[in-house]
């Protein structure tokens, strides 16, 4: 029997969501680090508006997808830096700064709690800057066993050179790069299943605030 492709409207059957080698809710974690106003200032090898938002998409697809989240900042308590900034930190409303006083979040005891505590091995992380604050706790994570995935288009670094160089040792040391769409679309992966809606409205969206970048360039 034959089926014409243009009547099939059935999801194929759902993968075991926490054995899948690919990215589902059930089987990662959301990490998003130092997104303040003191790190934005320095990047220069992207704009603000371009990690915005790669990096409130990933922040909404955790939301939609009720994902474990981890937030964290540096510096807030000594009264260096200010907190999260709005635009991310309403994205993430009920989820708690953990702040630190170190660049490499996984040295602050607090920080790697909170990991533990999402009983989940798979990290998707995104922090400011890549060749800092994204790339030392990756390179910690990837010996302590964890499989991580950086967001390339929710980061940046000091220069086009630092945000590259810093991708490539991640890489080399294990570290997945993804993007926030591809992200998206691993955790929906069928839109004939019931809550593709959850990622219809977050695409949707993107693709409204990416024209909406281009049109002020």
């Amino acid at each position: 029997m034959t089926v014409d492709p243009a009547h099939k409207t059935s999801p194929e059957p759902v993968r075991d969501t926490l054995s899948d080698h690919l990215l589902s809710p059930d089987n990662c974690a959301v990490v998003l680090i130092d997104y303040q106003a003191g790190q934005y200032a320095t990047i220069g090898s992207t704009s603000r508006a371009e990690i915005d938002l790669g990096a409130t998409t990933l922040a909404r697809l955790a939301r939609a997808y009720e994902i474990p989240t981890v937030l964290s900042t540096v510096g807030v308590g000594m009264g260096v830096n200010e907190g999260t900034v709005p635009e991310l930190a309403r994205e993430l409303p009920s989820v708690p700064e953990i702040d630190r006083t170190g660049v490499n979040s996984w040295e602050d005891a607090d920080f790697r709690a909170a990991i533990e505590a999402t009983g989940r091995k798979k990290i998707v992380m995104a922090g400011l800057w890549t060749e800092v604050c994204l790339a030392f706790p990756t390179l910690d994570m990837l010996r302590e066993g964890y499989e991580v995935y950086p967001v390339i288009d929710a980061v940046g670094g000091v220069s086009p050179v630092s945000h590259a160089t810093a991708v490539e040792r991640m890489v080399q040391a294990g570290a997945q790069p993804i993007t926030s769409i591809a992200f998206g679309s691993e955790l929906m992966r069928n839109w004939a299943r019931p809550d593709a809606d959850r990622f219809r409205v977050i695409i949707n969206d993107y693709f409204r605030r990416k024209r909406d970048i281009g049109a002020s360039e």
